[in-house]
């Protein structure tokens, strides 16, 4: 079983997962207009409001990226009691997986962080926040509940936004608490002194709390491993995710060292990521799973979360279509040998008694003839190999202006489909050298062949073979389709 079977029968165990979650607690607001000119009154754009969405964000949107993956969650917080409360208040219940203590502190401001857009682009951030030490009560209060809640909980996140409900006393009570109960504690830290989550599982630092929290300069992968060991040694963290950006994530603990580089999407809104990596990084480590395997989820779970707008969230089916995707590339590539490779993949075949199909060509700008021919031709096979011409071959055929695509990009296309079984690029003028190594049982070409043209079909047939000459749809070329464009 690979990794990422596992990781979707992990995903599928989520719905059975409970996550007590606790933290600072925010209302993102996210007012969306367009700019079309400056103000007269001082050197600024004149932005025209068009929408406005308010949304959990802080430790309400990492309780919203679990619920959102099926997990129920305890959630705790601490607000003012003001309009903001009430809206958290009010996003917190339209949550069913979600089951909210939200303590009101009279005179406190709720945080709220007001981002205006320009188009896409951020024009500025506005933020009403009381970063002041909640009450002895109120922590009392925390305490009281988490005691009553943790032994039921698979896992214990700590969302730290240095805005007052998580002290460095508290925090280390939170942990102790949980660590009386086996119950693993996942802290997204805040600020530059670690000591506070000594005892804890798994932090998530960026490169910046990395480099500030163990004051080193963090420049490259081998000043970072020593910043993450100085942490974790000095402060008692038993494991350390450290979040790059661009360079994807770093999973550092005693004994191994993981470097996991970012998912590939167009990175449209960072706003919330760290919360989508701490929601799903506890998830799968709730659900059974090891360090290794959740970082790597939430990692993908990331790359999702920046291509959305505003303090976005990742769903269940989101992340099981992504982890498909990466399959289907994955497997495409091992469908791409070598000769050499190919006729052991053959040998296993044929062990297996399966009938083995062959065909060849450029393949260039695909069509639906060659899907046709394709497609065909495994009708009547166990495992269809395609030969592919290379490009040096191709122009030799074709001359000097083609292929079109190199032989990576046509051998990938190839290797996609599922009526492909192996590809394996040539670079002779004819397969037949192919045709001699793999001994086909089945060798197709187009209908628009006649028989004795068709190279390698003598000796197909001498040893028993069958040469089949496939129905192919009028009207596709790609050279035709050149010739159409290049008019």
């Amino acid at each position: 079983m690979n990794d990422s079977t596992k990781l979707l029968q992990l995903i599928d165990q989520l719905d059975k997962v409970k996550i007590l979650c606790l933290g600072d607690v925010m209302l993102d607001k996210f007012v969306y207009g367009d700019v079309s000119r400056i103000s007269p009154e001082a050197p600024v754009p004149v932005c025209r409001v068009i929408d406005e969405v308010s949304m959990l964000g802080g430790a309400g949107n990492v309780a919203r990226n679990l619920a959102e993956v099926g997990v129920s969650v305890d959630f705790v917080s601490v607000v003012g009691n003001d309009e903001a409360a009430d809206q958290v208040q009010s996003l917190v219940q339209g949550i069913n997986q979600i089951r909210m203590k939200l303590i009101r502190e009279p005179g406190r401001q709720t945080t709220i962080k007001e981002r205006y857009f320009g188009g896409s682009q951020q024009l500025m951030r506005l933020d009403r926040e009381d970063c002041k030490e909640i009450s002895n009560d109120t922590k009392e209060n925390i305490f009281d509940y988490v005691r009553t809640t943790i032994a039921t909980a698979d896992a214990l996140i700590l969302s730290d936004y240095g805005k007052g409900v998580l002290t460095p006393d508290s925090l280390q009570e939170l942990i102790s608490i949980a660590k009386t109960y086996n119950c693993p504690v996942i802290v997204d830290p805040k600020g530059d002194d670690y000591r506070r989550y000594r005892g804890a599982t798994v932090i998530t630092p960026n490169l910046r709390e990395l480099s500030e929290s163990s004051q080193r300069g963090v420049i490259d992968n081998n000043n970072l491993v020593e910043a993450a060991r100085f942490i974790a040694m000095e402060y008692g963290i038993e494991n350390i995710l450290v979040t790059r950006s661009a360079e994807g994530m770093t999973l550092i603990s005693d004994k191994s060292i993981d470097h996991l580089p970012a998912e590939a999407r167009e990175i449209f809104d960072v706003s919330g990521a760290g919360d989508t990596v701490v929601a799903i990084l506890a998830a799968v480590l709730a659900a059974g799973g090891s360090l290794l395997m959740a970082s790597r989820l939430s990692n993908i779970a990331a790359g999702i979360a920046v291509g959305k707008t505003g303090t976005a969230v990742v769903s269940a089916t989101e992340l099981v279509e992504s982890l498909q995707s990466q399959d289907t590339l994955n497997l495409s590539k091992l469908k791409i040998l070598s000769l050499e490779d190919a006729k052991k993949k053959v040998e296993v075949w044929r062990s297996q008694s399966d009938k083995i199909g062959f065909t060849n060509g450029c393949f260039d700008l695909i069509h639906p003839g060659h899907l046709a021919l394709l497609a065909e031709s495994r009708l009547v096979c166990d495992r269809l190999i395609v030969g592919l011409n290379s490009d040096a071959s191709v122009k030799q055929i074709k001359g000097e202006s083609r292929p079109i695509q190199n032989e990576e990009s046509r051998a990938s296309v190839l290797a996609s489909l599922a009526s492909v079984d192996l590809v394996v690029v040539f670079s002779e003028e004819t397969p037949i050298e192919l045709i001699k190594a793999l001994r086909p049982d089945f060798l197709s070409k187009g209908a628009d062949y006649l028989l004795e043209n068709v190279i390698g079909a003598d000796l197909v047939q001498s040893y028993g073979g069958q040469v089949l000459l496939v129905d192919i749809e009028e009207g596709h070329s790609t050279t035709r389709t050149i010739e159409r464009l290049e008019r």
